[in-house]
């Protein structure tokens, strides 16, 4: 969410939400592609937009006044199941979602993890050892990204 105020504009004073493309939907100018940017980079882009016939020197300021929430799923033999926030401005690994919804229970096989994630529309699978992973395995380091739904599966006794 972001808060953007044009100096002495009340009417054009917003409270927008950046789409999933990464835009907003500003009076006067329209759409306006502000993901990536920093708030004075967006207020900049702004700025030159509004000069071109709508304003003169138009002072703008934006604020981000909300993160999206981003989350990921753990699923199976944990003793949490369920949907989890990720801590803001860290990573994840996918030993620490696992330890997030409460570790393996008695029946999980670490050695059989399941990771899916969309990656440009499609879906993809990941078929993990957290087993290997929590002796220090290369892919230890895996990384959760918002979205991603992982399966703790059962052993078979």
């Amino acid at each position: 969410m972001l808060e953007i105020i044009v100096f002495q504009e009340d009417d054009l004073k917003s409270e927008l939400r950046v789409s999933n493309e990464g835009t907003i939907v500003f009076p006067l100018i329209g759409t306006v592609a502000v993901g990536g940017m920093t708030p004075q980079e967006a207020a900049q882009t702004i700025k030159a937009r509004l000069s071109r016939g709508y304003l003169i020197n138009p002072q703008v300021s934006v604020t981000v006044t909300e993160f999206s929430k981003r989350r990921f799923t753990v699923l199976g033999e944990v003793q949490k199941p369920g949907s989890y926030e990720m801590p803001d401005q860290q990573d994840v690994t996918v030993l620490q979602a696992i330890g997030i919804a409460g570790g393996y229970t008695r029946i999980a096989n670490p050695s059989r993890v399941i990771l899916m994630r969309r990656i440009d529309g499609a879906e993809q699978t990941f078929h993990l050892n957290a087993a290997q992973m929590a002796n220090g395995d290369a892919e230890s380091a895996f990384k959760v990204v918002p979205g991603d739904v992982i399966t703790v599966a059962q052993s078979v006794f």
